[in-house]
Parts: structure tokens; C-alpha cells; sequence
């Protein structure tokens, strides 16, 4: 079945299956969906008569609508090292660290189990014997393994699990995820999550009208980068041939993933920013920050 949904549509019925035990207002999905109450109100005419949806509900047909956008798969990249985590990482994978009780990895395992996602895999290299431990709270994972974590970049981790970005998210597994719904079923097109600012020092991106346009370190006016995306079928197959070809080139080792796509091959993919906030999500990326989140740490 192929893609039959416009993005306003698609936000509609996604809303709809999610509240699928109460009856909504148009008023109410207008203000669930972001839409304006004009726009629902055309909208959902078009889709009562296309069968989709009947008496505000979603039918059985409009979830059917909604499968070709179901996502099928989630990677998380967690073969690094995580040096600005020493000493916690020197007999710990950095994704394996406790904040206040709980693995960091394990608040994106329970983001991707909530939202239904049963195919994970974890590209595990340093210390990768300890990933095993997860195995007992999530038996579904499967282990990909990176045997050139230590001498290459994030890119190899993608390299080894080229075959499997289709329909998938990508996590950096070193990110703290405050807000599981972020994680949903259902992508519309290959984005990234991204928080929008007026400054920034680290890794952001230009946009224009929702689509990134732009990959740097440090800009204004712009989106900081959260390392969690999305990547649709026909972009996942095209990173299975791109990540190689990057990685092939001169200094491709060193490359992160995320510049194949937005850099290097940016003529071939329509990626946007899905917004969120910095309440959310949260990378740790040094002791200090560890201890400022954790007292047992200082």
C-alpha cells in the first residue's frame, strides 16, 4: 500500500488513533494536531468521504492509511568510548552510566517499547560483553557489532548497521529522554529532533520553512541538534549506499553519520527539523554534567 496522506491529514489521523478511546471536538483535534480549526474542519470532510474517518472517529480503513508511515525499526548507536564521561566510562559503556538509578540507555528502550517498535538493535563495541545485561528488561534487542569503534567515528556504527536504517530512528544513546512521546508509531518523512534558538555553540542546523539546509558547529537563528531521528524508507535505502560511500572517501572515517545525509549527499534527501525543547531531551556529555544530574556522582 502506498503513501495516500497529506501532512495536515496524516497529523489528523495520527491524533485520532492516539485518543482513540474518547470522542474529540474538531475544536479539540484542531488544538492536538496544531492545525488551525479551518483547516481540520476541510480536511475532515475529505476524510469522512474517503472512509477514513466516521463520526470523528478513525475507521478501520484510515488506520490501514496510516501503515505506510508506521515506523518498523529503531537503531541505537552505543559503540563509543565516552572519554568526557572518565572515569564513570572506564569500566562502563557511557549508555550503560546510571542517572539517578536507571541506565541512560534505557530511557530510549522504554520510549521505543512504549511506542510499539519491536525490531531494536543495538550497535554496541567498547565493553560490548556488558550490553548483554539488557537483554533481561529487553529481549527483543539484537546486537550489531562495531569492530572498528576505536579506530573510526559514529559512521562506522552506521556502517555495520546500513541494512536496517529504513523506516527506523537513529539514537545517540547517550542522550537522557525526559519525553517518551516524543518517540511515536508514526513518521510522516525522515527529520531530526532539534530545539530552536537564537545561539548556539554546538551542533545545529539552518533551516527554511521545517527542511534543513544546513549542517555546522555553532550558528544563530537556528535548531540545536538533538541526535535522535527518523529516516523513511526511500531515505533509509539511500543512506545503505550513501554511508559507504562517504565513509570510502578521503578522511570518511572520521566523518559523523549525521553529515552524510545533511552534508555530503544533501542533494538526495528532505530532512526536517521536528521541533522540540531543551525539557525534553538532554545530552550528557561530561562528567560535570553527570554529577549536576546525579548526587551520587559528586
Amino acid at each position: 500500500m502506498g503513501k495516500s496522506l497529506d501532512l495536515k491529514e496524516f497529523k489528523i489521523l495520527t491524533m485520532l488513533e492516539s485518543q482513540v478511546d474518547c470522542a474529540l471536538t474538531q475544536r479539540e483535534i484542531a488544538a492536538k494536531a496544531g492545525l488551525s480549526v479551518g483547516t481540520v474542519n476541510h480536511a475532515m470532510v475529505d476524510l469522512h468521504d474517503r472512509g477514513y474517518v466516521r463520526e470523528g472517529a478513525l475507521t478501520a480503513v484510515g488506520l490501514e492509511a496510516l501503515e505506510p508511515y508506521r515506523v518498523r525499526r529503531a537503531v541505537l548507536i552505543a559503540a563509543g568510548f565516552g572519554s568526557r564521561l572518565v572515569p564513570i566510562t572506564l569500566n562502563t559503556p557511557k549508555p550503560l552510566a546510571r542517572v539517578n538509578g536507571r541506565r541512560i540507555i534505557d530511557s530510549l528502550l522504554d520510549a521505543v517499547q512504549a511506542a510499539g517498535i519491536e525490531e531494536v538493535y543495538v550497535v554496541r563495541g567498547y565493553l560490548a560483553e556488558q550490553f548483554d545485561q539488557l537483554l533481561y528488561q529487553y529481549p527483543n534487542i539484537k546486537f550489531i557489532e562495531n569492530p572498528i569503534y576505536n579506530e573510526a567515528n559514529n559512521i562506522s556504527s552506521t556502517l555495520a548497521a546500513k541494512d536496517v536504517l529504513a523506516n527506523a530512528y537513529v539514537f545517540e544513546s547517550d542522550l537522557l529522554l525526559y519525553s517518551p512521546k516524543l518517540i511515536t508509531k508514526y513518521q510522516y518523512a525522515s527529520n531530526y529532533l532539534g530545539v530552536p534558538v537564537e545561539r548556539t555553540d554546538d551542533w545545529c542546523f539552518q533551516t527554511r520553512r521545517g527542511v534543513i539546509t544546513g549542517l555546522t558547529v555553532g550558528g544563530t537563528d537556528c535548531h540545536h541538534m538533538f541526535g535522535i531521528s527518523y529516516w523513511t524508507e526511500e531515505d533509509g535505502k539511500k543512506l545503505a549506499q550513501d554511508i559507504p560511500a562517504t565513509f570510502a572517501m578521503p578522511g570518511g572515517m572520521e566523518r559523523y553519520w549525521d553529515e552524510v545525509a545533511l552534508r555530503y549527499f544533501a542533494d538526495r534527501y528532505e530532512v526536517r527539523v521536528r521541533e522540540c525543547s531543551f525539557d525534553d531531551v538532554i545530552e550528557i556529555d561530561t562528567f560535570r554534567e553527570l554529577q549536576e544530574l546525579d548526587e551520587a556522582y559528586r
